[in-house]
């Protein structure tokens, strides 16, 4: 069975700063983390050790968030966002009536706009697979979690232009 790769939209910024978070905790995290470790590892009794626990648990996150960071930026497409035509696709700026109120977001991946107000949906939300590749003035409705059909209809669609 073949794995589909996820392939996500970055700005220049938004992976440059990625890289460096990444490269950050690969190297002095990993150190900072060991040097806990260690410290509390040598308090004792490991079994209640809350300090060592704790590092471990830190530890643990540390991890996943430097998997992560790793497979984003190896899938990632680099670039400026896509010019908008009116339709929508990753890295837009939406507005839409969402279940009767407007709404404003950025269709992609959160860490596009980390340093934004925006809301940001993935292209695999329910929200995002449903409007994705419709245009300007079409309706459609998602399914929420909770099973009730949600109606949406795009009001516009502009470049995401950064912070």
């Amino acid at each position: 069975m073949a794995v589909e790769t996820q392939v996500t939209f970055l700005t220049q910024d938004a992976y440059d700063r990625l890289a460096d978070e990444l490269e950050k905790l690969s190297t002095v995290g990993r150190e900072e983390i060991a040097k806990k470790i260690e410290s509390a590892r040598e308090e004792g009794d490991l079994k209640e050790n809350g300090g060592y626990h704790a590092a471990k648990d830190e530890q643990g996150k540390q991890e996943a968030r430097i998997r992560t960071l790793t497979q984003l930026l190896r899938d990632a497409t680099v670039g400026v966002a896509p010019e908008s035509h009116g339709v929508v696709e990753p890295g837009t700026v939406i507005t839409a009536t969402v279940a009767g109120g407007e709404e404003i977001f950025l269709l992609g991946n959160r860490e596009i706009a980390a340093n934004s107000d925006l809301d940001v949906y993935s292209e695999q939300s329910p929200l995002g697979s449903a409007i994705l590749g419709l245009k300007v003035g079409a309706s459609t409705t998602y399914t929420a979690p909770n099973g009730k059909e949600i109606p949406v209809k795009i009001s516009k669609v502009e470049t995401y232009a950064g912070q």
